[in-house]
Protein backbone atom coordinates (compact mmCIF):
# COMPACT_ATOMS: atom_id res chain seq x y z
CA UNK A 1 0.00 0.00 0.00
CA UNK A 2 1.34 3.45 -0.88
CA UNK A 3 2.01 5.91 1.60
CA UNK A 4 1.33 9.76 1.45
CA UNK A 5 3.81 10.41 4.12
CA UNK A 6 6.38 7.86 2.94
CA UNK A 7 5.94 9.61 -0.57
CA UNK A 8 6.04 13.35 1.08
CA UNK A 9 9.48 12.81 3.13
CA UNK A 10 11.25 10.80 -0.04
CA UNK A 11 10.35 13.79 -2.37
CA UNK A 12 11.12 16.21 0.15
CA UNK A 13 14.33 14.52 1.34
CA UNK A 14 15.60 14.08 -2.70
CA UNK A 15 14.66 17.92 -3.02
CA UNK A 16 16.77 19.04 0.36
CA UNK A 17 19.67 16.82 -0.60
CA UNK A 18 19.30 18.23 -4.48
CA UNK A 19 19.52 21.49 -2.89
CA UNK A 20 22.34 20.98 -0.92
CA UNK A 21 24.18 19.90 -3.63
CA UNK A 22 23.42 22.52 -5.83
CA UNK A 23 24.50 24.89 -2.85
CA UNK A 24 27.50 23.34 -2.12
CA UNK A 25 28.69 23.78 -5.76
CA UNK A 26 27.57 27.30 -6.10
CA UNK A 27 29.72 27.71 -2.59
CA UNK A 28 32.56 25.94 -4.53
CA UNK A 29 32.10 28.32 -7.55
CA UNK A 30 32.03 31.37 -5.19
CA UNK A 31 35.12 30.25 -2.62
CA UNK A 32 37.02 29.49 -5.78
CA UNK A 33 36.94 32.99 -7.33
CA UNK A 34 37.46 34.73 -3.98
CA UNK A 35 40.32 32.55 -3.68
CA UNK A 36 41.68 33.36 -7.28
CA UNK A 37 41.11 36.95 -6.87
CA UNK A 38 43.17 37.32 -3.74
CA UNK A 39 45.97 35.02 -4.64
CA UNK A 40 46.20 36.79 -7.84
CA UNK A 41 46.09 39.85 -5.72
CA UNK A 42 49.46 38.66 -3.99
CA UNK A 43 51.11 37.17 -6.99
CA UNK A 44 51.29 40.71 -8.41
CA UNK A 45 52.32 41.93 -4.67
CA UNK A 46 55.27 39.50 -4.52
CA UNK A 47 56.09 40.51 -8.14
CA UNK A 48 55.80 44.01 -7.40
CA UNK A 49 58.06 44.18 -3.68
CA UNK A 50 60.74 42.68 -5.84
CA UNK A 51 60.84 45.20 -8.26
CA UNK A 52 62.83 47.19 -6.07
CA UNK A 53 65.10 44.75 -5.57
CA UNK A 54 66.46 43.45 -8.98
CA UNK A 55 67.50 47.42 -9.71
CA UNK A 56 70.67 46.12 -7.85
CA UNK A 57 73.22 45.68 -11.04
CA UNK A 58 74.13 42.30 -8.91
CA UNK A 59 72.40 39.34 -9.39
CA UNK A 60 70.41 38.12 -6.33
CA UNK A 61 71.11 34.17 -4.71
CA UNK A 62 69.29 31.52 -5.46
CA UNK A 63 67.88 29.20 -2.83
CA UNK A 64 69.69 25.99 -2.41
CA UNK A 65 66.45 24.04 -0.48
CA UNK A 66 63.41 25.03 -0.97
CA UNK A 67 61.20 25.42 2.24
CA UNK A 68 58.65 22.85 0.80
CA UNK A 69 55.79 24.65 2.56
CA UNK A 70 56.55 27.05 0.20
CA UNK A 71 54.03 27.29 -2.62
CA UNK A 72 55.56 30.22 -4.79
CA UNK A 73 57.96 30.06 -7.16
CA UNK A 74 60.04 33.31 -8.24
CA UNK A 75 61.77 33.72 -11.43
CA UNK A 76 63.81 36.75 -12.30
CA UNK A 77 65.79 37.11 -15.97
CA UNK A 78 67.67 39.75 -17.23
CA UNK A 79 67.13 41.40 -20.23
CA UNK A 80 69.44 38.98 -22.48
CA UNK A 81 67.46 35.93 -20.72
CA UNK A 82 69.76 35.39 -18.27
CA UNK A 83 68.39 33.68 -15.23
CA UNK A 84 68.93 36.14 -12.29
CA UNK A 85 67.14 34.14 -9.63
CA UNK A 86 65.01 30.79 -9.42
CA UNK A 87 63.56 29.87 -5.95
CA UNK A 88 62.53 26.27 -7.25
CA UNK A 89 65.20 25.22 -9.84
CA UNK A 90 63.10 21.57 -10.19
CA UNK A 91 60.13 22.91 -11.25
CA UNK A 92 59.02 22.99 -14.69
CA UNK A 93 58.16 25.93 -15.55
CA UNK A 94 58.28 27.79 -18.85
CA UNK A 95 60.86 31.12 -19.23
CA UNK A 96 59.34 34.49 -19.96
CA UNK A 97 55.80 33.39 -20.37
CA UNK A 98 53.59 36.76 -21.45
CA UNK A 99 53.40 40.23 -18.97
CA UNK A 100 50.27 40.06 -16.74
CA UNK A 101 48.56 36.89 -15.79
CA UNK A 102 48.39 33.29 -17.29
CA UNK A 103 47.45 29.38 -16.81
CA UNK A 104 50.23 27.83 -17.76
CA UNK A 105 50.07 23.46 -18.51
CA UNK A 106 53.19 21.87 -17.12
CA UNK A 107 54.19 17.90 -15.97
CA UNK A 108 53.60 19.36 -12.16
CA UNK A 109 50.16 20.75 -12.87
CA UNK A 110 48.59 23.92 -14.26
CA UNK A 111 49.99 27.09 -12.84
CA UNK A 112 49.08 30.64 -12.17
CA UNK A 113 51.60 32.88 -13.00
CA UNK A 114 52.03 36.70 -13.27
CA UNK A 115 54.78 37.96 -14.69
CA UNK A 116 55.81 42.52 -15.14
CA UNK A 117 59.12 43.88 -16.73
CA UNK A 118 61.02 46.71 -14.63
CA UNK A 119 64.64 47.99 -15.02
CA UNK A 120 65.39 45.59 -17.70
CA UNK A 121 64.60 42.53 -16.32
CA UNK A 122 61.97 40.35 -16.01
CA UNK A 123 59.64 38.98 -12.69
CA UNK A 124 57.92 35.87 -13.10
CA UNK A 125 55.90 34.29 -10.09
CA UNK A 126 54.11 31.27 -10.42
CA UNK A 127 51.78 29.28 -7.76
CA UNK A 128 49.93 25.84 -8.72
CA UNK A 129 46.31 25.95 -8.98
CA UNK A 130 45.99 22.57 -6.95
CA UNK A 131 46.81 24.83 -4.21
CA UNK A 132 43.67 27.16 -5.03
CA UNK A 133 41.56 24.47 -5.84
CA UNK A 134 42.00 22.08 -2.32
CA UNK A 135 41.51 25.79 -0.71
CA UNK A 136 38.49 27.04 -2.27
CA UNK A 137 37.15 22.79 -1.66
CA UNK A 138 37.86 22.85 1.98
CA UNK A 139 35.57 26.51 2.22
CA UNK A 140 33.03 24.60 0.45
CA UNK A 141 32.68 21.05 2.54
CA UNK A 142 33.09 23.63 5.91
CA UNK A 143 29.55 24.95 4.30
CA UNK A 144 28.50 21.13 3.43
CA UNK A 145 29.13 19.60 6.44
CA UNK A 146 26.72 21.41 8.76
CA UNK A 147 24.20 21.39 6.16
CA UNK A 148 24.35 17.08 5.71
CA UNK A 149 24.66 16.61 9.40
CA UNK A 150 20.83 18.64 9.21
CA UNK A 151 19.13 16.45 6.62
CA UNK A 152 18.12 13.57 9.36
CA UNK A 153 16.82 15.88 11.51
CA UNK A 154 14.89 17.80 8.41
CA UNK A 155 13.67 14.33 7.65
CA UNK A 156 12.47 13.96 11.60
CA UNK A 157 10.94 17.39 10.64
CA UNK A 158 9.60 16.48 7.80
CA UNK A 159 7.44 13.14 8.87
CA UNK A 160 5.91 14.72 12.34
CA UNK A 161 4.65 18.27 10.23
CA UNK A 162 3.39 15.59 7.17
CA UNK A 163 2.11 13.25 10.12
CA UNK A 164 0.27 16.31 11.79
CA UNK A 165 -0.59 17.96 8.13
CA UNK A 166 -2.56 14.21 8.06
CA UNK A 167 -3.91 14.19 11.13
CA UNK A 168 -7.23 15.27 10.24
CA UNK A 169 -7.73 12.13 7.31
CA UNK A 170 -7.01 9.92 10.13
CA UNK A 171 -9.66 11.75 12.45
CA UNK A 172 -12.10 11.24 9.84
CA UNK A 173 -11.34 7.69 9.34
CA UNK A 174 -11.74 7.34 12.88
CA UNK A 175 -14.98 8.97 12.82
CA UNK A 176 -16.16 7.09 10.16
CA UNK A 177 -14.67 3.89 11.74
CA UNK A 178 -17.14 4.21 15.05
CA UNK A 179 -20.06 5.27 12.75
CA UNK A 180 -23.23 3.01 12.92
CA UNK A 181 -24.15 1.70 8.96
CA UNK A 182 -27.62 3.49 9.48
CA UNK A 183 -25.80 6.61 10.27
CA UNK A 184 -24.84 8.47 7.05
CA UNK A 185 -24.29 12.02 8.21
CA UNK A 186 -20.85 13.66 8.04
CA UNK A 187 -19.09 13.59 10.74
CA UNK A 188 -18.10 17.28 11.83
CA UNK A 189 -14.28 18.09 11.57
CA UNK A 190 -13.55 21.48 13.33
CA UNK A 191 -10.85 23.80 11.02
CA UNK A 192 -10.29 21.36 8.40
CA UNK A 193 -7.82 22.26 5.96
CA UNK A 194 -8.71 23.88 2.46
CA UNK A 195 -6.59 20.80 0.99
CA UNK A 196 -9.25 18.85 2.74
CA UNK A 197 -12.78 20.53 1.43
CA UNK A 198 -12.95 19.33 -1.72
CA UNK A 199 -12.81 15.41 -0.05
CA UNK A 200 -15.19 16.41 2.37
CA UNK A 201 -18.05 17.75 -0.02
CA UNK A 202 -17.43 14.80 -2.32
CA UNK A 203 -17.81 12.36 0.70
CA UNK A 204 -20.36 14.66 1.98
CA UNK A 205 -22.44 14.47 -1.57
CA UNK A 206 -22.03 10.60 -1.70
CA UNK A 207 -23.52 9.77 1.76
CA UNK A 208 -26.15 11.84 0.69
CA UNK A 209 -26.82 9.91 -2.22
CA UNK A 210 -26.31 7.10 -0.91
CA UNK A 211 -28.83 7.68 2.02
CA UNK A 212 -31.24 9.02 -0.37
CA UNK A 213 -31.00 5.79 -2.66
CA UNK A 214 -30.91 3.58 0.76
CA UNK A 215 -34.35 5.77 1.17
CA UNK A 216 -35.93 4.87 -1.66
CA UNK A 217 -34.67 0.77 -1.51
CA UNK A 218 -36.44 0.89 1.54
CA UNK A 219 -39.28 2.58 0.92
CA UNK A 220 -39.66 0.27 -2.49
CA UNK A 221 -39.08 -2.64 -0.38
CA UNK A 222 -42.19 -1.69 2.44
CA UNK A 223 -44.18 -0.26 -0.03
CA UNK A 224 -44.13 -3.61 -2.25
CA UNK A 225 -44.40 -5.88 1.34
CA UNK A 226 -47.51 -4.02 1.84
CA UNK A 227 -49.39 -4.25 -2.05
CA UNK A 228 -48.34 -8.07 -2.19
CA UNK A 229 -49.54 -8.93 1.02
CA UNK A 230 -53.21 -8.23 -0.37
CA UNK A 231 -53.14 -10.80 -3.26
CA UNK A 232 -50.83 -13.16 -1.22
CA UNK A 233 -54.14 -13.62 1.66
CA UNK A 234 -56.32 -13.27 -1.39
CA UNK A 235 -54.56 -16.31 -3.00
CA UNK A 236 -54.58 -18.41 0.00
CA UNK A 237 -58.13 -17.80 0.54
CA UNK A 238 -59.06 -19.21 -3.03
CA UNK A 239 -56.61 -21.90 -2.77
CA UNK A 240 -58.58 -22.98 0.07
CA UNK A 241 -61.92 -22.77 -1.44
CA UNK A 242 -60.33 -25.32 -4.42
CA UNK A 243 -59.89 -27.30 -1.38
CA UNK A 244 -62.63 -27.27 0.32
CA UNK A 245 -65.25 -27.12 -3.05
CA UNK A 246 -68.34 -30.00 -3.38
CA UNK A 247 -68.43 -30.27 -6.54
CA UNK A 248 -67.22 -29.82 -9.91
CA UNK A 249 -69.04 -26.14 -10.30
CA UNK A 250 -67.84 -24.82 -7.33
CA UNK A 251 -63.87 -26.23 -7.97
CA UNK A 252 -64.00 -24.65 -11.07
CA UNK A 253 -65.28 -21.03 -10.23
CA UNK A 254 -62.65 -21.37 -7.60
CA UNK A 255 -59.78 -22.09 -9.76
CA UNK A 256 -60.89 -19.50 -11.69
CA UNK A 257 -60.76 -16.80 -9.26
CA UNK A 258 -57.35 -18.30 -8.23
CA UNK A 259 -55.85 -17.85 -11.54
CA UNK A 260 -57.25 -14.37 -11.62
CA UNK A 261 -55.34 -13.46 -8.24
CA UNK A 262 -52.06 -15.41 -9.17
CA UNK A 263 -52.32 -13.47 -13.04
CA UNK A 264 -52.83 -10.18 -10.82
CA UNK A 265 -49.90 -10.77 -8.72
CA UNK A 266 -47.70 -12.17 -11.41
CA UNK A 267 -48.37 -8.31 -13.04
CA UNK A 268 -47.39 -6.45 -9.98
CA UNK A 269 -44.39 -8.48 -9.62
CA UNK A 270 -43.50 -7.70 -13.64
CA UNK A 271 -44.22 -3.88 -12.39
CA UNK A 272 -42.00 -4.25 -9.51
CA UNK A 273 -38.95 -5.73 -11.44
CA UNK A 274 -39.39 -3.23 -13.81
CA UNK A 275 -39.85 -0.58 -11.65
CA UNK A 276 -36.50 -1.87 -10.22
CA UNK A 277 -34.67 -1.83 -13.17
CA UNK A 278 -35.55 1.55 -14.00
CA UNK A 279 -34.21 3.25 -10.63
CA UNK A 280 -31.32 5.07 -10.63
CA UNK A 281 -28.13 3.48 -9.55
CA UNK A 282 -29.28 0.25 -11.45
CA UNK A 283 -26.79 -0.71 -14.97
CA UNK A 284 -28.31 1.04 -17.27
CA UNK A 285 -27.97 0.51 -21.41
CA UNK A 286 -26.11 3.03 -24.10
CA UNK A 287 -27.79 5.34 -25.23
CA UNK A 288 -28.77 5.27 -28.79
CA UNK A 289 -30.73 7.05 -31.61
CA UNK A 290 -34.92 6.39 -30.64
CA UNK A 291 -37.33 7.03 -33.53
CA UNK A 292 -40.22 7.90 -31.36
CA UNK A 293 -42.63 8.59 -34.15
CA UNK A 294 -41.18 4.35 -35.08
CA UNK A 295 -41.74 3.64 -31.16
CA UNK A 296 -45.24 4.95 -31.20
CA UNK A 297 -46.47 2.90 -33.84
CA UNK A 298 -44.89 -0.10 -32.36
CA UNK A 299 -46.70 0.36 -28.86
CA UNK A 300 -50.10 0.68 -30.90
CA UNK A 301 -49.43 -2.32 -32.50
CA UNK A 302 -48.78 -4.09 -29.94
CA UNK A 303 -51.89 -2.67 -27.72
CA UNK A 304 -54.52 -3.18 -30.60
CA UNK A 305 -55.39 -6.52 -29.24
CA UNK A 306 -56.42 -5.49 -25.64
CA UNK A 307 -58.12 -1.86 -27.20
CA UNK A 308 -60.71 -4.34 -29.38
CA UNK A 309 -61.30 -6.06 -26.58
CA UNK A 310 -62.64 -3.35 -25.26
CA UNK A 311 -63.97 -1.71 -28.50
CA UNK A 312 -61.63 1.01 -28.12
CA UNK A 313 -60.88 3.38 -30.78
CA UNK A 314 -56.67 3.24 -30.53
CA UNK A 315 -54.54 5.11 -33.32
CA UNK A 316 -52.14 8.22 -33.97
CA UNK A 317 -53.45 11.47 -34.50
CA UNK A 318 -50.10 13.02 -35.77
CA UNK A 319 -46.82 11.24 -36.10
CA UNK A 320 -44.17 13.59 -36.89
CA UNK A 321 -41.41 11.17 -38.66
CA UNK A 322 -37.53 11.47 -38.41
CA UNK A 323 -37.67 12.91 -34.87
CA UNK A 324 -34.91 10.78 -32.95
CA UNK A 325 -33.81 11.21 -29.57
CA UNK A 326 -31.31 9.82 -27.72
CA UNK A 327 -32.15 6.89 -25.15
CA UNK A 328 -32.49 3.91 -24.17
CA UNK A 329 -34.71 2.09 -26.32
CA UNK A 330 -36.24 -0.82 -24.03
CA UNK A 331 -36.78 1.98 -21.62
CA UNK A 332 -38.88 4.18 -23.79
CA UNK A 333 -40.79 1.15 -24.83
CA UNK A 334 -41.94 0.67 -21.39
CA UNK A 335 -42.68 4.01 -20.89
CA UNK A 336 -44.77 3.68 -23.92
CA UNK A 337 -46.69 0.84 -23.41
CA UNK A 338 -47.21 1.48 -20.06
CA UNK A 339 -48.98 4.98 -21.04
CA UNK A 340 -51.00 3.09 -23.51
CA UNK A 341 -52.32 0.27 -20.99
CA UNK A 342 -53.04 3.14 -18.58
CA UNK A 343 -55.12 5.12 -20.87
CA UNK A 344 -56.39 2.13 -22.38
CA UNK A 345 -57.65 0.28 -18.41
CA UNK A 346 -59.05 3.57 -17.91
CA UNK A 347 -61.05 4.54 -21.06
CA UNK A 348 -64.34 3.10 -20.37
CA UNK A 349 -65.55 0.53 -23.65
CA UNK A 350 -66.39 2.40 -26.67
CA UNK A 351 -63.96 5.02 -26.29
CA UNK A 352 -60.75 6.37 -28.07
CA UNK A 353 -57.48 6.76 -27.17
CA UNK A 354 -54.94 9.12 -29.45
CA UNK A 355 -51.03 8.74 -29.92
CA UNK A 356 -49.51 11.81 -31.08
CA UNK A 357 -45.22 13.05 -31.46
CA UNK A 358 -44.53 15.85 -32.45
CA UNK A 359 -42.52 19.15 -31.70
CA UNK A 360 -43.61 21.82 -28.93
CA UNK A 361 -41.76 24.86 -27.84
CA UNK A 362 -38.73 23.39 -29.32
CA UNK A 363 -38.94 20.23 -27.43
CA UNK A 364 -39.51 16.58 -28.88
CA UNK A 365 -42.97 15.26 -27.28
CA UNK A 366 -44.92 11.91 -26.98
CA UNK A 367 -48.55 12.29 -25.89
CA UNK A 368 -51.16 9.58 -25.15
CA UNK A 369 -54.81 11.13 -24.83
CA UNK A 370 -58.37 9.28 -24.16
CA UNK A 371 -61.97 9.88 -23.24
CA UNK A 372 -61.79 8.08 -19.81
CA UNK A 373 -62.64 9.63 -16.72
CA UNK A 374 -59.29 11.73 -16.29
CA UNK A 375 -57.89 11.91 -12.80
CA UNK A 376 -59.09 14.33 -10.05
CA UNK A 377 -57.36 17.42 -9.37
CA UNK A 378 -56.60 16.00 -5.47
CA UNK A 379 -55.23 12.62 -6.81
CA UNK A 380 -52.49 14.16 -9.63
CA UNK A 381 -49.76 15.20 -7.31
CA UNK A 382 -50.04 11.63 -6.08
CA UNK A 383 -50.23 9.87 -9.09
CA UNK A 384 -46.76 9.41 -9.94
CA UNK A 385 -46.15 7.54 -6.50
CA UNK A 386 -45.93 4.04 -6.28
CA UNK A 387 -48.76 1.97 -5.18
CA UNK A 388 -50.95 5.14 -5.72
CA UNK A 389 -54.36 4.87 -6.59
CA UNK A 390 -56.68 7.42 -6.84
CA UNK A 391 -60.11 7.34 -4.63
CA UNK A 392 -62.09 7.04 -7.84
CA UNK A 393 -60.26 4.19 -9.14
CA UNK A 394 -62.54 1.39 -10.19
CA UNK A 395 -60.32 -0.56 -12.56
CA UNK A 396 -58.14 -3.33 -11.02
CA UNK A 397 -54.47 -2.61 -11.09
CA UNK A 398 -51.18 -1.89 -9.03
CA UNK A 399 -50.64 1.11 -9.07
CA UNK A 400 -47.24 1.58 -10.38
CA UNK A 401 -47.80 2.04 -14.29
CA UNK A 402 -47.28 6.04 -13.75
CA UNK A 403 -44.47 5.40 -11.85
CA UNK A 404 -42.47 3.59 -14.20
CA UNK A 405 -43.17 6.65 -16.47
CA UNK A 406 -41.95 8.95 -14.34
CA UNK A 407 -38.62 6.82 -13.86
CA UNK A 408 -38.13 6.43 -16.99
CA UNK A 409 -38.57 10.20 -17.55
CA UNK A 410 -36.36 10.81 -14.94
CA UNK A 411 -33.77 8.74 -16.48
CA UNK A 412 -33.80 10.81 -19.68
CA UNK A 413 -34.01 14.64 -18.36
CA UNK A 414 -37.59 14.79 -19.64
CA UNK A 415 -41.21 16.41 -18.28
CA UNK A 416 -44.05 15.02 -17.69
CA UNK A 417 -47.46 17.11 -17.71
CA UNK A 418 -50.70 16.21 -16.84
CA UNK A 419 -53.25 17.77 -18.75
CA UNK A 420 -57.09 17.44 -20.30
CA UNK A 421 -57.62 16.08 -23.86
CA UNK A 422 -59.62 17.46 -26.80
CA UNK A 423 -61.14 13.59 -26.12
CA UNK A 424 -62.33 14.79 -22.71
CA UNK A 425 -59.98 12.40 -21.05
CA UNK A 426 -56.92 12.92 -19.62
CA UNK A 427 -53.20 14.06 -22.25
CA UNK A 428 -50.64 12.53 -20.84
CA UNK A 429 -47.26 14.61 -22.89
CA UNK A 430 -43.75 13.26 -22.12
CA UNK A 431 -41.59 16.37 -23.26
CA UNK A 432 -37.82 15.83 -24.37
CA UNK A 433 -35.05 18.05 -22.97
CA UNK A 434 -33.12 20.47 -25.86
CA UNK A 435 -31.44 21.11 -28.08
CA UNK A 436 -33.65 19.45 -30.58
CA UNK A 437 -31.73 16.72 -32.37
CA UNK A 438 -31.43 16.54 -36.10
CA UNK A 439 -34.28 15.48 -38.56
CA UNK A 440 -33.28 12.55 -39.50
CA UNK A 441 -35.41 9.61 -42.08
CA UNK A 442 -33.88 6.56 -40.66
CA UNK A 443 -33.27 3.42 -43.09
CA UNK A 444 -36.01 1.09 -42.78
CA UNK A 445 -38.67 3.20 -41.32
CA UNK A 446 -41.73 1.32 -41.59
CA UNK A 447 -44.69 3.77 -43.04
CA UNK A 448 -47.97 4.59 -41.03
CA UNK A 449 -50.45 2.02 -41.92
CA UNK A 450 -54.08 3.28 -42.25
CA UNK A 451 -55.45 1.22 -38.69
CA UNK A 452 -53.16 3.14 -36.99
CA UNK A 453 -53.02 6.58 -38.00
CA UNK A 454 -56.40 9.13 -37.79
CA UNK A 455 -55.76 12.00 -39.54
Amino acid sequence: MKSIRRNLLLVLMAAATLIVALGATVTYRIARQQVDAIFDYHLRQVALSLADRVADPHPLPGIGMPDPQLDLVIQIWSEEGLTLYFSHAHRVLPNLVRIGYADVATSDGTWRVFALQTHGRTIQVAQPMELRQHLAFSAALRILVPSLLLLPALAVGIWIAVGRGLRPLDQLAAALAIRKPGALELPPLPAAPAEIAPVLAALNDLLARLDKALSAQRGFVADAAHELRTPLAALRLQAQLVDRAADDTTRRSAITAFNHGLDRMTRVVEQLLTLARQEPGTAQATPAPVDLAGLARDAIAAHLDLAAAKRIDLGAVSLEDGLCIKGDPSALTILMNNLLDNAIRYTPAGGTVDVAAGTADGRIFVEVSDSGPGIAAEDRPHVFDRFYRGRRTREPGSGLGLAIVKAVAERHRADITLGKSRLGGLAVRVLFMPPLPERTSPAGQPAASADLSRR
